[in-house]
């Protein structure tokens, strides 16, 4: 690969990276206050558990909404360009998010506090979205195809700096404020926080190019009129597969980075601030894991990465949640309850997804493929979990049902991956649209190097 195209892919990785953590900071921050602060401010009921589980619904409206915005940039990325997508897709979700920290609360303005904070949870799930698939495909379609899941997975830490960054921010002014002063207005800067970062992103985005692959197919096989369309008539069984797997991914991560949040301050007592040191601990491990677990699908084969990583990441909720209860307030033990689980054994899942699901898909319908794959199994795989998992506590407070419903998301996702590796040669590594000028690119840089 010539100079110039390796500093447009580190380019490309800087953007996506960027971009990417500002959304999932901006999506993830709700998430991190519903249990703690919206289910008193915006969903006031006279039990705790009613006022929890109202301000969770909210929080799977965002994830409801999503696939309207994946359906809609997707269609539009593979007619238009990836490019102008993400820069009004990363938009959407900052200015949404700076203006649920303007909500005023139920006590001030009534009614009007949840409908106006439902509202704006919908285009946040709409920006993010359209966001997920285009960052993703900027990095896996400027890589070589041997390398794909690696660069493909940078991207994927987006996640884990978002969660580190929003759990952190909330941490250290929940560390600094009094309670009184973080549920009457401290909470609120974290939100405003996130027009600094919507610059910076915009910024950075709009000095990249057009991914390689979408300038080649757009010239030899132009994407489709209606590019769902298309994707469910040749890709079917591959969508329902990818969903599939798609499942623990969701379900994993939002127990134990969102809903073991208030499971350790309401159930276990647990200080508040010490929880959301561990979920940060956690997404600061992944930094690391994520992409090398993505490299690792480069080398073994995406679906054999992801079959593991899905049966060890469902069945791992029963030790850590035992290892949480029986801890007898002890942080190290808290903290290892969660870092192994969603730091390292997560990592397994979530690295090398991104790719297993790019490789599903033509380029013409890629981007709509990986889009609805991801974000409407969304709806039930991450949406609904902390609804589930609450109601499941409420049941049975000991939390084994919540740790056999994470086993079974598990369970579900490695016969999804089994399949895809079974029936979608690529990504067992044969991989797709290696081009001659692909080919030629690679030579010239071997020789380059002799």
């Amino acid at each position: 690969m010539a100079n110039d195209q390796k500093k447009m892919l580190s380019r490309v990785v800087v953007a996506s990276l960027v971009g990417a953590t500002i959304e999932w900071y901006d999506f993830f921050l709700y998430g991190v206050v519903a249990g703690i602060v919206l289910n008193k401010q915006f969903f006031p009921s006279s039990d705790p558990t009613v006022g929890t589980l109202l301000a969770y619904a909210t929080f799977a409206v965002g994830f409801i909404t999503r696939p309207i915005g994946g359906i809609i940039f997707g269609h539009f990325g593979d007619k238009i360009g990836r490019k102008s997508m993400l820069i009004m897709t990363l938009s959407i979700m900052g200015v949404s998010t700076v203006l649920i920290g303007a909500v005023p609360t139920y006590q001030q303005i009534g009614i009007w506090a949840p409908i106006t904070l439902l509202l704006l949870r919908i285009f946040q799930g709409i920006g993010l979205g359209g966001e997920w698939g285009g960052a993703v495909l900027m990095t896996f379609e400027f890589a070589k195809p041997s390398k794909r899941g690696f660069y493909a997975s940078l991207p994927q830490i987006g996640l884990s700096l978002g969660l580190c960054l929003s759990a952190g921010v909330v941490s250290l002014l929940s560390y600094t404020l009094t309670d009184a002063q973080f549920l009457a207005w401290g909470w609120r800067i974290a939100f405003f926080l996130s027009v600094i970062l919507l610059f910076v992103g915009t910024w950075i985005r709009l000095h990249v190019m057009e991914t390689p692959d979408f300038q080649k197919a757009k010239k030899s096989s132009p994407a489709p009129r209606i590019p769902l369309v298309e994707m469910w008539k040749k890709h079917k069984g591959n969508v329902i597969a990818g969903m599939g797997a798609r499942y623990i991914d969701g379900v994993a991560f939002n127990i134990f980075g969102v809903f073991s949040i208030s499971y350790l301050a309401t159930t276990l007592h647990v200080n508040r601030t010490e929880s959301l040191l561990g979920v940060m601990l956690a997404a600061l491990v992944m930094v690391a894991t994520i992409p090398f677990f993505g490299h690792l699908s480069d080398k073994i084969g995406r679906s054999k990465v992801y079959i593991i990583g899905s049966l060890v990441t469902g069945f791992a909720a029963l030790p850590s949640f035992w290892m949480m209860a029986h801890s007898g307030g002890d942080v190290t033990l808290i903290w290892l309850g969660l870092i192994i689980p969603l730091g390292i054994l997560y990592a397994a899942v979530y690295g090398p997804e991104a790719a297993l699901f790019a490789e599903l898909f033509d380029t013409n319908v890629r981007y709509t493929g990986i889009s609805f794959v991801y974000q409407v199994s969304g709806i039930f795989a991450s949406g609904i979990t902390p609804i589930i998992a609450t109601a499941l506590l409420k049941y049975d407070p000991s939390a084994t049902l919540i740790c056999l419903y994470v086993a079974f998301a598990g369970v579900v996702s490695a016969v999804s991956a089994w399949w895809i590796g079974k029936y979608v040669p690529q990504s067992q590594g044969d991989f797709l649209e290696v081009t001659k000028e692909e080919l030629v690119g690679e030579a010239l840089e071997a020789k380059a190097t002799n």
